[in-house]
């Protein structure tokens, strides 16, 4: 049994494709393609598929991935993408297929690229300036409160054309470790003068394994 893992990007309005949505559009595209991926056994047989550290909606994408299996020892790369490709809804590209490498577990940090109007550079200023910034994170057993400067101690910011640009690494575990929302930055943003939400564009570009490579 062979674990393929299957790189792609997810941008523009596919941004707004839910994690649910997301997962019945590869089980039809899978089933649509012919490909010899793996199905479970029971009374109740489905397309084994898990994704990679989903990202909250309206968030976009240049690094996602999802786990199939096939009973192949080995596949063709490019046949995968020639199969997929056509099928795939507009925002979402076939990036890379290829035998998994790493466990998801091993991803620890994850890279945004965060855009704004120019004038949020007054939040981004307070931030820095700031000896706190915490936030309320929320999860399966309550809510914590995480201290931003922990992660992120000063946020080093462009200007260009009226658009503010900055890059964040934060943590992206799985399991018990910590996973940070880039959307619990960019709320806390707001709150010291940044732009809507709607006025900002987050795109995460790298996931980063323990080593700091890229997770593959």
């Amino acid at each position: 049994m062979t674990t393929v893992r299957i790189f792609f990007e997810k941008c523009g309005e596919s941004a707004y494709i839910s994690l649910l949505d997301l997962q019945r559009v590869f089980h039809r595209m899978l089933k649509m393609s012919s490909l010899p991926v793996y199905y479970t056994q029971g009374f109740n047989p489905h397309i084994y598929l898990s994704f990679t550290c989903p990202l909250s909606l309206g968030q976009e994408s240049l690094c996602e991935s999802c786990e199939v299996k096939t009973e192949q020892e080995t596949i063709d790369p490019q046949a995968w993408i020639d199969a997929l490709q056509p099928l795939m809804p507009r925002g979402i590209v076939i990036t890379k297929v290829a035998p998994a490498v790493e466990k998801v577990g091993e991803i620890e940090t994850a890279a945004y690229e965060i855009t704004m109007p120019a004038g949020s550079a007054i939040a981004l200023d307070a931030y820095n300036n700031a000896e706190h910034a915490e936030v309320t994170k929320k999860t399966k057993r309550g809510c914590k409160t995480l201290e931003l400067k922990h992660y992120l101690d000063r946020i080093e910011y462009t200007i260009e054309g009226g658009t503010l640009r900055f890059t964040a690494l934060l943590p992206c575990g799985s399991g018990e470790a910590l996973n940070l929302n880039p959307s619990l930055l960019t709320d806390f943003l707001r709150t010291q003068g940044a732009a809507p939400v709607w006025q900002c564009r987050v795109v995460r570009t790298h996931l980063y394994n323990k080593a700091g490579k890229d997770f593959e």
